[in-house]
């Protein structure tokens, strides 16, 4: 019978280091509970026009958001796309659009 030969005593290689964790940043934030987004430095009402339909926005929110309000219940987790309002921002920012008021 064929016999495979055995591997040669061979010192172990170490596996290389993951490289250093930076901060990654989160898809969805919260509202902050006061005092402006640490993201933005954008104002919880400021925040709240863009992320809800209402007069000012032809409601029509500009930046997404997502509510996770359990089934039947009106009140929940209200979480912006934070790659949403960014982008908003940039539009705003290189003068793409204008608020309408």
């Amino acid at each position: 019978m064929n016999k495979l030969p055995e591997p040669a005593n061979q010192p172990e290689t170490a596996m290389p280091a993951p490289p250093a964790a930076t901060p990654a940043r989160p898809e969805f934030i919260r509202l902050p509970q006061h005092g402006p987004c640490p993201w933005t430095g954008l104002s919880r009402a400021k925040l709240n026009e863009l992320i809800l339909p209402g007069q000012r926005n032809g409601f029509n929110p500009p930046v997404k958001s997502v509510s996770l309000a359990p089934p039947g219940k009106t009140k929940g987790v209200r979480l912006i796309c934070l790659q949403s309002l960014l982008d908003y921002l940039h539009r705003h920012s290189q003068g793409g659009e204008s608020d309408a008021q």
